[in-house]
């Protein structure tokens, strides 16, 4: 049995690793102060004896009396919403935090992997977006704390990995959606499904031509998967490769949600991307990783269970 170490395991995707990792019968220690997570994501698994949930907020310290294999680093506010709510904060977690979940790797001669993200592109001058483009970052702008935290984040995984060896993984996540996701969480799908099933208008920023590549969390999950037990390095970009505009996105969650919204333009947000397409180049050959879940497919998924929340909140 291998012990997997989850920072941020009560957040969307982490809460869906911490299922899968339990799946195969691994020992899991989720690790989150519940900033943005939630202890509901990960409720069923408290009935399994391999399941430990451990409060902490990992900018300050983590502590872990037993042996850990692998050490996945996803603790971070990671919505436009809640990292400009929670500036400071993301700003430690992807320093401070990076630094104490990589020392403790380093002890536990662990595998490490870091949840990065596509906004290290920030507004992209090259499209699609291959991990060797060092993008187009406003460090100073809203969007900055996130941007620079991931991409300081970045700097310092390569650099334990180049001065102390440690073996390291690197996934730029772009855009994911799923189940486990807030209604509140500030992003385009879940603010559309939201206010699709509650028949109230879609907010769209700008004209809704800027475009986003939506990826399922399944495949997210897949992916990340084989990056922890590849021997790939260097950043991976993982995301869906077929962009569409968000007023295309708007229009599809009407359609599914048998919705009578309609949609409202409103003024577009300082440095919000124009194009966002992963170039999965890397993902494909060094990890065989392909997606597998349409964008409609996976918004039928989501809208279902977001119609569940809808009537457990009631």
């Amino acid at each position: 049995m291998r012990t997997v170490l989850i920072t941020g395991g009560a957040g969307f995707i982490g809460s869906h690793l911490c299922k899968l990792f339990i799946q195969e019968g691994n020992r899991v220690i989720c690790v989150d102060n519940l900033l943005t997570g939630s202890q509901q994501n990960v409720a069923p698994l408290f009935e399994n004896k391999n399941f430990v949930f451990q409060k902490c907020d990992v900018s300050e310290s983590i502590q872990v009396d037993e042996p850990v294999h692998y050490v996945l680093h996803f603790a971070s506010p990671a919505s436009p919403v809640d990292y400009q709510r929670y500036p400071i904060q993301t700003l430690k977690v992807g320093s401070l935090g990076t630094h104490n979940a990589l020392g403790l790797a380093k002890v536990k001669k662990a595998v490490f992997l870091l949840a990065s993200t596509s906004e290290v592109y920030g507004d992209p001058l090259v499209h699609p977006q291959p991990e060797s483009y060092w993008g187009n970052v406003n460090p100073i702008g809203p969007r900055g704390v996130y941007d620079e935290a991931k991409r300081f984040a970045e700097a310092m995984v390569l650099a334990y990995r180049r001065t102390h060896g440690l073996d390291v993984k690197i996934a730029r996540i772009f855009n994911t959606f799923g189940p486990f996701m807030r209604r509140n969480d500030g992003r385009a799908i879940p603010n559309f499904i939201t206010q699709a099933l509650s028949h109230k208008p879609l907010t769209v920023f700008g004209n809704g031509l800027q475009t986003r590549s939506f990826c399922y969390i399944d495949d997210l999950i897949q992916g990340l998967h084989k990056l922890l037990y590849s021997n790939c390095n260097e950043p991976v970009n993982l995301g869906n490769p077929e962009e569409m505009t968000l007023l295309e996105l708007a229009k599809s969650v009407i359609e599914l949600a048998n919705s009578k919204s309609e949609i409202e333009f409103h003024e577009l947000p300082t440095d919000d991307p124009r194009v966002r397409q992963p170039d999965i180049g890397r993902a494909r050959s060094e990890l065989g990783w392909e997606l597998k879940v349409d964008v409609r497919t996976g918004l039928q998924k989501t809208i279902r269970y977001f119609r569940e929340t809808f009537r457990t909140a009631k």
